[in-house]
């Protein structure tokens, strides 16, 4: 007898157990919106404290 064709089919176990609050895609985090940690908005706060630091 074969023993491992019986019973019911086993369960995907690399799914994660549940969705995170702010995953990529969902309503409070939409795909293509800028991130504010993006390095071009790095660069901009930067040059805008070392402007503020020069005066």
């Amino acid at each position: 007898m074969d023993y491992g064709k019986s019973g019911g089919p086993k369960v995907a176990k690399n799914a994660p157990r549940h969705l995170e609050h702010n995953q990529k895609g969902s309503e409070k985090n939409p795909f293509g919106e800028t991130d504010p940690k993006s390095k071009a908005a790095l660069l901009e706060r930067m040059k805008a404290a070392a402007e503020k630091r020069k005066k």
